[in-house]
């Protein structure tokens, strides 16, 4: 009688499965690793806060919370305010993004539904390559070509209309190719190849059946992105813009070629000003260690640190998704 053969069961294949342990160290390593990146990251900006906060103290405590909207910075009695440069951040980062947003809604719109796709790419790659150009770049362009074009053929000009109106003549008044204004353009130039490359990625991620279906039922190109993809990607188009915000605010160099260096306040957007990135640009070098200029000057990179926290919160607010009642 032949030997019965032996059929190999499922039980006996899985027995030794089962008796095989899979080391934990590759995942407690792993876990280990995300967990510290993540530590890390929160340690390094609790340790910003913490030294803007301790090297502002001198400042605060002398000047008070009014520090942070004080028009005064007179090195020579030393007595400092953030008011001035936090109107200039804040206003030429306004102009930017007046500027900068509805010509990358434009540029984008352009990309996505008017321009031929074989030359899609090699425009959007000229617009990716504005974004490349180092700061300081955009600064002697600003300095050395804008300002005094805009001074000789735009800033005379348009004062010149105003002049009549009440209230407008003080906004749009005789100034210098110098100014906030000119920093707005500045900085306008720098964030529109960041708004413009997300703005196209957003239009383009509206689905297509949605288009299709607004085609269907007669609508024009214009009007599918105004209807169909702006709403659908409005929440990250906010996010965009916000962004791009973020990177106006604490720009530098550029800003402090153009931006006049002028700590005054005042209404007319053509006159000299200064921003907070500028203002520690440039007064740095003399504060000397100890002094109340340094404390000022770090409670100045504290009221932007606190403005670009601001600004972080009102776009997570903004995009939040909102629950349906």
């Amino acid at each position: 009688m032949p030997d019965a053969v032996t059929i190999p069961t499922a039980t006996s294949d899985a027995a030794p499965l089962a008796r095989r342990r899979v080391s934990p160290l590759p995942e407690n390593l792993f876990s280990a690793t995300v967990i510290g990146s993540g530590l890390i990251v929160l340690l390094l900006l609790g340790a910003i806060i913490v030294m803007l906060a301790d090297g502002a103290w001198p400042a605060l405590k002398a000047f008070g919370i009014a520090f942070f909207w004080s028009p005064v910075w007179d090195s020579v009695n030393d007595k400092y305010g953030a008011g001035i440069m936090v109107y200039g951040t804040v206003l030429s980062s306004v102009l930017a993004l007046l500027i900068a947003v509805p010509l990358s809604i434009g540029v984008a719109y352009f990309l996505t539904e008017i321009l031929a796709a074989p030359f899609r790419r090699a425009v959007g790659v000229v617009i990716q390559l504005l974004a490349a150009i180092p700061s300081i770049i955009y600064g002697m362009w600003g300095f050395f070509v804008l300002a005094p074009w805009l001074a000789a053929h735009f800033i005379l000009d348009v004062a010149d209309l105003a002049a009549p109106v009440p209230g407008l003549n003080k906004i749009l008044d005789y100034g210098s190719g110098n100014s906030v204004f000119t920093a707005g353009l500045v900085l306008a130039v720098m964030i529109l190849p960041l708004i413009t490359a997300m703005f196209v990625e957003i239009l383009g991620a509206t689905p297509v059946v949605l288009k299709e279906s607004a085609y269907g039922l007669g609508c024009t190109r214009f009007e599918v992105v105004r209807s169909v993809a702006v709403p659908y990607g409005r929440r990250a188009m906010i996010g965009a813009v916000m962004l791009g915000l973020g990177r106006a605010l604490g720009e530098t160099m550029a800003v402090t070629f153009v931006v006049g260096n002028a700590t005054r306040l005042s209404p007319n957007i053509f006159a000299q000003g200064s921003t907070i990135a500028s203002t520690i640009a440039n007064e740095f070098n003399e504060a000397g260690f100890g002094s109340m200029k340094l404390a000022a000057l770090l409670g100045l990179g504290l009221t932007l640190f606190i403005i670009s926290f601001i600004v972080l919160a009102a776009s997570r607010a903004l995009v939040a998704p909102r629950a349906v009642s």
